[in-house]
Order: C-alpha cells, then sequence, then structure tokens
C-alpha cells in the first residue's frame, strides 16, 4: 500500500507553462470569444426564442470556464509561492484580464436583471433547467436595480465613498504597531503575531495579548468609530431609503437567496441556547484550575498538562478517507481523487501562503486543496474540513458552472460534516486525555463558529439601527458589552475593556451582516449530523442530494425536498441538542 507523502501540487492540467505559446493561445481564445459574445448586444430581445437564448447561456459557461481554468493557474501557482515575482506579475496580469472580460459580457446579466418584462423572463426560463431558480434569484435585485445613470452615479461614488472608508479602516488598522511584553523583552508585533498569546497557557500572557489590542484601538476609537458610523448610515441611504430594502439585514439575505424568517429562527435557536455554551465555560474554568473564566481566557487551551498527540501525514490521510468511507464509499472516493490527480498541496515552505484553503475551479475539474501540515491533531480537522469542500463540489459536479457553488449560507455545511465524522471516528481510537483536548478544542470552535458569530449579528442589527437614530461611539459600544453579558451570563467574568472589541472585527466594516453564514453552516452540518446519528444509512441519499444540488435551488426549497423546515427555530434546535451532548460527554470525562 502507497504511503502518503508531504508535498506540492501539479497545476498542469490547467496550464503547462505560462510563458509557453500554448498558455498565449489559452489567452487569445478567451479574449476574441468575449469579443465575440460582445456582438450579441444588439441582437438581445425579450421576444427571442428559448433556444437562442440557451445558447447565450452556454457561451457565458463556456468563457466562464475559460477565465477560471487560467485565472485559477495563476492565483493556485501564487499560493503556492507568494515570493515569486514570476507568480505575481501573472496574478496581476490575470485579474487585470479577469476585470477586462467580466465587463465584456456583464451587458448580458444587466439586460436579464432590468430589461426584460415578468411574461418574457417566465417564458425564457421554462427550458433552462438546473440554472432556472439561478437566474430567477438574479431577478430579484430588479425589484432594487435604479435607472443606468442612477447605477453608474452609485457605482462610481463608491470608488471614493464606502470603498474608500473600508480601504482607510484597513490602512489605519494594518499600521497598528503592538508592543507587548513577554519576560524580560518588549516585541513589536503584528496584530496577528499579538493574537497567538490570547491561546497562550500563562493567563498573564493571555490578559496582556487582549490588552494590548483593546487599548489600541480604544486609542483610536475616535476615526475607527466615525468610519464604521458613515459604513452603516451609506448602507442604511443606499439600501433602505434609496433601493427599498426592508431592512439593513435583508439586503444581505436578499443576496445569500435566504428568507429574512430564516435568518430571524436561526439568530432566535442561538440567543435561546447561549446557556449551553456557559455551561461548558464553567467546566473550561474547573479543567483551568480556576473560580471562573474571565473573558481574556475564553480561548486557553483546557488540558496545556496533557501531551498532545501528533499524527504522520499518510496516517492522517487514511484517517479521514475511513471516516468518510464508513459514511458513504462515493464520498470516499471524491477524496482520494484530490490525492489521486495531485490536487494537494500540503508541506510547509518558505514563501507559501499560510492557512489552508479549497478552490473549485470548473465542474470538470478535480478541486485543488492547500493544507500547512504540521501533525497537530487540529491539522487534520483542518485537511478533513478542506477535503469536505473538494467532496461538496465533486458531488455537484454535473451541474453547469453557474450553479456548482452552493450558495454562502450552505458553503460550510460539507466541510463541517467531514470534521464531525473524524471527530466520530477519532474518539473510538483515542485516550480518554486525548478526549479532553479534542473534545474542549471542539467545543471552543462550535462557540467560535456558532454562536459568537451569531451575536455578532444581533449587535451588528441593534447597531445599524441605533446609528441610523443618531449615535455616539461610546453608547454603540455600551450596546456591545450588552450583547456580550447576554452571550456569557454569569459564566464568564467580563472587563470593560471588551466593550470596543467591535470596532477589531473588519466583517462589520467589509461586509455587514456576512457573519451569520458562519453560524448557519456549522449549525446546518450538525442539525444533518443528528439526523445521521438518528437514521443511519438510510439519511446518505438525503445528505448527498444535498450536496449534489450544489446552487442549483432556494437553500428552503432544498431542504424542504429532504424533509427539513430551516425556517423553524425547532430545525436548529436539533445543532444546539448535539453541542448539549458534547459538553455533557465533556463533563463525564472531567
Amino acid at each position: 500500500m502507497a504511503e502518503y507523502q508531504l508535498g506540492k501540487w501539479d497545476l498542469s492540467e490547467l496550464a503547462k507553462n505560462p510563458k509557453s505559446g500554448e498558455f498565449r493561445k489559452q489567452i487569445k481564445e478567451l479574449e476574441e470569444q468575449a469579443k465575440k459574445f460582445e456582438k450579441i448586444k444588439t441582437a438581445l430581445d425579450p421576444k427571442m426564442s428559448s433556444r437562442k437564448f440557451l445558447g447565450i447561456l452556454r457561451q457565458v459557461e463556456e468563457i466562464s470556464e475559460k477565465m477560471s481554468k487560467i485565472g485559477g493557474y495563476a492565483s493556485l501557482s501564487y499560493s503556492s509561492d507568494t515570493q515569486s515575482d514570476e507568480a505575481t506579475s501573472l496574478m496581476t496580469m490575470m485579474s487585470k484580464l479577469g476585470s477586462e472580460i467580466s465587463n465584456k459580457i456583464l451587458f448580458f446579466d444587466l439586460w436579464w436583471k432590468t430589461q426584460i418584462d415578468e411574461k418574457n423572463a417566465k417564458r425564457l426560463m421554462k427550458d433552462t433547467g438546473e440554472i432556472t431558480e439561478y437566474l430567477a434569484h438574479k431577478r430579484l435585485f430588479a425589484k432594487y436595480a435604479l435607472s443606468e445613470p442612477e447605477e453608474r452615479i452609485i457605482n462610481t461614488l463608491d470608488v471614493t465613498g464606502i470603498s474608500a472608508l473600508v480601504k482607510l479602516y484597513d490602512k489605519i488598522t494594518n499600521a497598528f504597531e503592538y508592543k507587548m511584553k513577554i519576560g524580560s523583552k518588549t516585541r513589536s508585533m503584528t496584530r496577528e503575531e499579538i493574537t497567538n498569546y490570547v491561546r497562550s497557557t500563562d493567563p498573564k500572557i493571555r490578559e496582556t495579548a487582549y490588552k494590548t489590542i483593546l487599548t489600541k484601538y480604544s486609542e483610536n476609537k475616535g476615526v475607527v468609530g466615525e468610519i464604521y458610523q458613515n459604513i452603516v448610515l451609506n448602507w442604511k441611504d443606499e439600501g433602505i431609503d434609496i433601493r427599498g430594502y426592508r431592512s439593513p439585514i435583508s439586503m444581505r439575505n436578499i443576496g445569500n437567496d435566504v428568507d429574512d424568517k430564516t435568518i430571524e429562527s436561526l439568530l432566535f435557536a442561538c440567543k435561546k441556547n447561549a446557556p449551553v455554551f456557559q455551561k461548558f465555560f464553567v467546566q473550561k474554568a474547573k479543567m483551568l484550575g480556576m473560580k471562573k473564566l474571565r473573558r481574556y481566557d475564553l480561548y486557553a487551551p483546557a488540558a496545556a498538562n496533557i501531551k498532545e498527540k501528533n499524527y504522520s501525514y499518510n496516517k492522517s490521510v487514511r484517517l479521514i478517507f475511513e471516516s468518510l468511507g464508513k459514511f458513504s464509499d462515493t464520498l470516499e472516493e471524491y477524496a482520494k481523487k484530490v490525492f489521486n490527480e495531485n490536487h494537494i498541496d500540503s508541506e510547509i515552505r518558505q514563501g507559501k501562503r499560510d492557512g489552508a484553503f479549497c478552490s473549485t475551479l470548473t465542474p470538470k475539474i478535480t478541486p485543488y486543496v492547500l493544507v500547512n501540515f504540521t501533525g497537530k491533531s487540529r491539522d487534520v480537522f483542518t485537511l478533513a474540513h478542506e477535503l469536505g469542500h473538494a467532496v461538496h463540489s465533486q458531488a455537484a459536479q454535473n451541474r453547469s458552472i453557474l450553479v456548482q457553488d452552493a450558495p454562502l449560507p450552505l458553503a460550510e455545511t460539507a466541510s463541517t460534516f467531514s470534521e464531525l465524522l473524524l471527530y466520530d471516528n477519532l474518539s473510538e481510537k483515542i485516550s480518554d486525555d486525548e478526549k479532553k483536548i479534542m473534545l474542549s478544542e471542539k467545543i471552543d470552535d462550535l462557540y467560535a463558529t456558532i454562536l459568537r458569530q451569531s451575536f455578532f449579528t444581533i449587535f451588528e442589527v441593534d447597531a445599524h439601527k441605533q446609528i441610523g437614530g443618531g449615535s455616539t461611539v461610546n453608547e454603540i459600544s455600551k450596546t456591545y458589552l450588552q450583547n456580550l453579558k447576554i452571550q456569557f451570563g454569569n459564566s464568564v467574568d467580563l472587563s470593560e475593556d471588551f466593550a470596543i472589541e467591535w470596532s477589531c472585527i473588519p466583517h462589520f466594516y467589509h461586509t455587514p451582516f456576512y457573519c451569520y453564514a458562519y453560524s448557519f453552516g456549522n449549525l446546518l452540518a450538525l442539525s444533518l449530523f443528528r439526523r445521521y446519528k438518528k437514521e443511519g444509512k438510510d439519511f446518505v441519499p438525503s445528505y448527498t442530494d444535498i450536496l449534489a444540488a450544489g446552487g442549483s435551488k432556494k437553500p428552503e426549497k432544498l431542504l424542504a425536498e429532504h424533509g427539513f423546515d430551516i425556517r423553524s427555530p425547532k430545525f436548529w434546535q436539533e445543532g444546539f441538542d448535539y453541542i448539549k451532548d458534547q459538553v455533557k460527554a465533556l463533563s463525564v470525562l472531567n
């Protein structure tokens, strides 16, 4: 049996050599095809035949696939060596090409969204099969669209308006220099470097790390607070007052193709279940030998005195295959394909991008996975997570490129589910001490990706309302501190310095109301996993069908077809019942 070894991926399926004539030919073909597509503009007619309309859509798919292939080659080459001048130059060139191609075909998207009556739109969608709902979703935005001159004015002013504010926030906060004393030495650090210390085994270091970050934001609260207030007012002025959306969060919900009621149910269930995690924080304090956790201790390693186990790469890969295989042979084969085709970059080396990701370029090509594997248990789970994304993409490989990707709230389903299968498999093979570390880390992650993210969204709903009615930075901070008090109850000691933490969260500035997608995806996976534990193998066809749908159906409709009502808080409760069981299991181990 061949051993799986750390290594670098093979990108030759995308392009052989960016300096070759063949690569230039790929670019030329794409440019010519986009140029040819532009000529369709004069032939666009709401009364065209459905066959002609379908032919135009096929051309959009073809252009998208070709661009994705060569653009993907550039971005994956850059990720595998960010220090390479050649890769950086190619990345810049392909970004420019991508923008040019998008602009050349944009007219068709605008025509479909805003310049065609409902009767003809329905007629043309009759024969579009799996992309019908995708096309219908695009037309939803027509209701909120303005005239072409007005849209042009907004686009032009956004560059020096909201986009400039976001850039300004990034520029200011990325320039922050943090000085932190470790032992007898004071070191200068970046935000990323200092954040590592919030997981230190030393409570004083954890406190110092948090205080260093929060003090910097507090000192600059005037400017970062003013930026946030203006972003929120811009969101309201354009979205509510000009375009006519129902509420600030509705704008995000419609973009994510989910109903307001679904998100209201999700947030209601999260708020109601805060005590589940509060119980965990009380347990964690005992594990750390503390009377009560302080907010500074939230991410402290709970089993610092237990030696963490290391996993070889070969063993990790085989464990993941085994975990998927116990659930479904098909999903195991999808994961194996990534390795068989050498579409994985797993070794650590100078210049390679940090972190991990899965990149799906076209339905016809097996996804590419990047990880930085060190052998820690969290690396094994990261690998399972990214392979879950790869499995999701391949389950939907018969879909059009326009609908292969699941909508944002469903995007984390297979990745989280894959981690749950691995944990389920591993927990049968490890000692109680190892299980204690793994389970504690797992519940930490569930808190960070579910409860914390949903309370971020609850804060945003309150903050947008508050700022819309006129507010100060100090009042926004009071609202945030109150949000934390409800989240933690009496389980955690909360100091006033955390009131400014909201200004440290880039998502609030970059993409308002983005955070609930994490809660949605993770809680959905937990609810599905709980069903699997009840129904066993009978659940497998439902799960694989959900993955195979990609983005071809609205989440509510897709899940209703399999007996799940995500508009109801009861559905989300199943996910929390799973977390309750895990917290109970941890208390038995202590």
